[in-house]
């Protein structure tokens, strides 16, 4: 079984969740339930899989948690796109996490492109 802290995509995905949970904090009470929880529920999932992913018996497996993970970073991309244009959170927010989403997305397809090779 592997150690999902040990990857460093990982790591990058629990530090972008705290961010979403701090710049979530700011949007309107009437969005708990809308927008709040499911940008959180979406920025919470990549990393969740990735570390659901770690405890699978095959790379195959793995590797479609690693999908399922590329997902919810695109999902978490948009919602925040749709909470600057709503004006929930500013546009240096986006402009800050969006490198930072692109890295992950870029790490997690390697990650899935290495562990399918090795099959």
């Amino acid at each position: 079984m592997r150690d999902y802290k040990r990857y460093d995509v990982w790591k990058l995905a629990h530090e972008l969740v705290k961010e979403i949970y701090i710049i979530s904090e700011n949007f309107p009470k009437s969005e708990l339930f809308g927008l709040t929880s499911q940008i959180r529920r979406s920025s919470v999932s990549i990393p969740t899989n990735i570390a659901e992913g770690c405890g699978r018996s095959t790379d195959k497996e793995f590797a479609r948690f690693l999908e399922i993970s590329i997902g919810s970073t695109n999902e978490t991309e948009y919602l925040l796109l749709l909470s600057c244009d709503l004006g929930f959170s500013s546009e240096d927010q986006l402009i800050s996490l969006n490198p930072k989403l692109n890295l992950i997305r870029q790490k997690i397809i390697q990650l899935r492109k290495k562990l399918l090779n090795n099959n």
